[in-house]
């Protein structure tokens, strides 16, 4: 369904992305983990055609889109929910929804989809006041919106609360019972990690060979993958293989 194959990405002398070869699926939830600076990101960036890959090739659905613009492949059913989501001063949520590509009569229940009563939200601005828990769950309303065949969320859970979080994994599961889209999700959070069909393990541009349950079972520190289990935060005396 959407395939990386041998992508390499150099940004100013820098390797970021070493060779990463990815077949994902339809209808399934993939969770790309490591440590920061592992090129996590840049992945997601390059499935949306945010930056260009200095060789290898995405395909979606067979055809060749590695050259192709964030608008081509929006057009083609890629979306991307950024880490950040911008704000609208001036611009209500049921009329961002509606420019996202929602039918009037459907935003209701987008916004019920991702927790969020229409009541309390249809005429807020997308502005500062929404906080970022809030916002997030209204941009990915825009996601849904659009019937997407891939979607690509960057760290979700940045700048969240608990309870925001914790309705945003349920969001994520509800999406994943009701849609036929591919789920593709950059986050360290165990949480996310355990909704995932498939855990992808990056670490320094490349990706590593580490099933789902061992990432669950032991997380990873800096640097290494740990080998006994650490509390997923990594002690002095942990045996590592790098």
């Amino acid at each position: 369904m959407l395939n990386l194959n041998d992508i390499h990405l150099t940004v100013g002398g820098t390797k970021i992305l070493k060779g990463v070869s990815l077949a994902m699926e339809r209808k399934k939830i993939y969770v790309i983990t490591g440590p920061n600076g592992s090129g996590k990101s840049s992945l997601a960036r390059v499935i949306m055609g945010i930056q260009m890959p200095s060789s290898g090739s995405v395909l979606l659905d067979e055809h060749d889109i590695t050259g192709m613009s964030v608008s081509e492949r929006a057009r083609l059913g890629i979306g991307y929910a950024f880490q950040h989501p911008p704000r609208f001063k001036g611009i209500k949520v049921k009329e961002l929804i509606e420019l996202a590509g929602a039918e009037p009569k459907n935003v209701c229940d987008l916004l019920f989809s991702v927790g969020l009563c229409s009541k309390e939200y249809l005429e807020r601005d997308v502005d500062g006041t929404l906080s970022g828990g809030e916002i997030k769950r209204i941009e990915i309303a825009t996601v849904l919106s659009r019937g997407l065949k891939v979607a690509v969320f960057d760290e979700p859970e940045a700048g969240i609360d608990l309870w925001s979080f914790q309705k945003l994994a349920e969001t994520f599961k509800g999406m994943h019972e009701r849609l036929d889209t591919t789920i593709v999700i950059i986050s360290h959070q165990e949480r996310i990690l355990e909704l995932a069909d498939e855990v992808i393990l990056m670490k320094d541009g490349m990706l590593r060979n580490v099933s789902k349950n061992d990432i669950l079972r032991h997380g990873f520190v800096e640097g290494c993958e740990c080998s006994a289990n650490c509390g997923k935060v990594g002690v002095d005396n942990a045996e590592c293989v790098r």
